[in-house]
Parts: structure tokens; C-alpha cells; sequence
């Protein structure tokens, strides 16, 4: 039976595992952060660990805590997903030594929303206008980036997920506004990312999160916000935040439309996010670390595609 090591035991490890176990494919969990992690050997090529017992020694020489941790992540053919920690996963990744069901390029490639519209623009897709600005500028850049959009904007970190820093500006001042916030942000000199997006905003847009395994559109939910949340004015509908995924049967453009955005990226296992409005239909972002829904949200070949997907990747082994 397959090994797949999977570093998140949230939602999409409790769905996957008995689908796939029913195609041959054993699910199980390897934790990638909140713990400590053997990174380097001491004087004899042990590695160090700080964990009660890790410097009893084995009989093979080496520490019962060394033995342990090369079991913890042995033996298996393949991983799911990159970790979404980077640093963690790269000791991750050496310790396990497999392919992944997208790789650390496919997590970069798809965290970077810049990059992601760049690309498809580039391709001729369909996507929000959208600048990027580069922190640290003067105000007068950030009033001549936003010159060329209507009020309200959309702005967000170009990095971030689940909808976190979002916000919506009104007019130049309040645009200023969260500016100032995320300079503060920005001026810690331990941030990675000092950029930020300005993006037209799509009123009353339906936003849909579409799945592309292996190059086909396996499904698709429309995720909205209860009634009394947009009653109240909020618009983000993000899953995170309180919206609801239904499973929907999205029209072939919009099928189209997320199975070129996985090629133009290259990206395997990908939730592309479409967002429709007053007849246009956009890739706002895209995820290469979504979440499964429940299996009857998706086409009926959904598992039959990741498994063959996860099949053919530990072939690369």
C-alpha cells in the first residue's frame, strides 16, 4: 500500500483518508511546526535533539531520539502538500525525501498573488486590475497607484491567506489609512514580504472556489456569507470568516477558465478562486494548499484523479 505523508491533520486529512484508503493509498500524518525538529548531527553524526531521552544511545551508536525521529518519517512514497511554514519544511522535506503533490515551488508560485495575476495576464486571462506596491514608498506613489481605479479599492497583503488583512478603502484618506498600518507591519525588520496589492473592487460578486487535479476541473463551491453578515456589510467570503461552501455546477467558461490558470502555473493540485460579476468572470487568487470539501460537493471522479495524481507522483521517487 502507498504512504502519503500529509503535514495538516485539519479538515482535508479527516476527508481524504478513507477515500484514498479504498484506492490503496495510506494517509497519514506528519506534524511539520509547533514541535522541535532535529536539524543537524554532533560531533559523531548524531543529530541534536532537546527531547527528554534523545541522548540515550541505541545499539546501533546512535541516540534513541535520532532512531526515533528517522522512524517518524520513514517509509513513506510520497507527500501532501509543501508545509505552508517554509523554514519547517525544508527539514521536513530532507528528513522524508519524497516528491510532493506540489512541491516548495508550487506553494511559492501560489502564495505570491503578484505573481499569479502577472502570469495570467501575460496568458490572457481574466483578472482584476491590479498594482502591486512595494514597500518602503513615499505617499505620492501609493496616490499615483491608486489614481487609476475607482473608489472603493481592495487592499491586501500580497502574501497572506484565509482573507487576513484585507480591507476596502473608501477614498484616498482611508486608502492612506490602512497604508499606515501596514507600514507598520512592514517596518519590522523580521517581515519577509513588504509588499501589498491595490485592487478594483467587484460589488456583489459571486465568488467561487473551483478544483483542478491533474490538469481537469473536478468541481467547484460557491462559498457566501449568511444573509445577516451581508446585511451587516460584510463582503468577504471567505470560509475562515463564516461563510458557507456549497458545491455547484459551475458553466464550462468557468471550468475552462480554472483549467488554464493550473497550466499557465504549472500547478497540479489547485483551488483556483473565480469571482463573477455584471457579466465578467475573473481568477481573483489561486491556492495551492486548498481545502477538500465534502465529496459530494465535486465531480464523481474527484478521488479517482488525486489518487492517480498522488500515484503518479511517487512514481518520481
Amino acid at each position: 500500500m502507498l504512504r502519503l505523508a500529509m503535514t495538516t491533520d485539519a479538515e482535508t486529512f479527516d476527508r481524504v483518508r478513507e477515500p484514498l484508503a479504498d484506492r490503496g493509498i495510506a494517509v497519514e500524518h506528519v506534524q511539520a511546526k509547533e514541535r522541535s525538529l532535529r536539524v543537524s548531527g554532533g560531533e559523531n553524526g548524531e543529530a541534536v535533539d532537546a527531547s527528554v531521552g534523545a541522548d540515550l544511545p541505541t545499539g546501533d551508536g546512535t541516540s534513541a531520539g535520532a532512531a526515533a525521529e528517522r522512524g517518524e518519517f520513514a517509509g513513506f512514497d510520497a507527500g501532501f502538500v509543501y508545509p505552508s511554514r517554509l523554514m519547517e519544511g525544508a527539514v521536513v522535506d530532507a528528513r522524508l525525501s519524497v516528491p510532493w503533490v506540489n512541491d516548495r515551488e508550487a506553494v511559492l508560485t501560489s502564495r505570491n498573488k503578484a505573481d499569479v495575476l502577472a502570469a495570467l495576464d501575460d496568458a490572457g486571462l481574466p483578472t482584476p486590475r491590479t498594482t502591486l506596491v512595494s514597500n518602503p514608498v513615499d505617499e505620492a506613489v501609493v496616490t499615483e497607484a491608486a489614481a487609476d481605479f475607482s473608489y472603493p479599492v481592495v487592499v491586501k497583503p500580497n502574501s497572506a491567506t484565509r482573507g487576513v488583512g484585507v480591507a476596502t478603502a473608501t477614498d484616498l484618506d482611508s486608502l492612506l489609512g490602512v497604508v499606515d498600518y501596514l507600514n507598520l507591519v512592514h517596518d519590522y525588520r523580521a517581515t519577509g514580504d513588504k509588499s501589498y496589492l491595490i485592487q478594483e473592487f467587484l460589488p456583489d460578486a459571486r465568488d467561487y472556489r473551483a478544483m483542478v487535479v491533474d490538469g481537469a476541473y473536478v468541481g467547484a463551491v460557491e462559498r457566501k456569507l449568511p444573509a445577516d453578515a451581508l446585511a451587516e456589510g460584510r463582503w468577504k467570503h471567505n470560509v475562515h470568516r463564516g461563510a458557507e461552501a456549497t458545491g455547484i455546477d459551475l458553466p464550462d467558461r468557468a471550468r475552462e477558465l480554472a483549467e488554464r490558470t493550473a497550466a499557465v502555473l504549472g500547478i497540479d493540485y489547485l483551488g483556483v478562486d473565480l469571482l463573477e460579476t455584471d457579466g465578467r468572470l475573473v481568477v481573483n487568487e489561486t491556492n495551492a494548499r486548498p481545502t477538500v470539501d465534502a465529496a459530494t460537493k465535486y465531480e464523481s471522479d474527484f478521488y479517482d484523479r488525486l489518487a492517480g495524481l498522488i500515484e503518479r507522483t511517487a512514481a518520481e521517487n
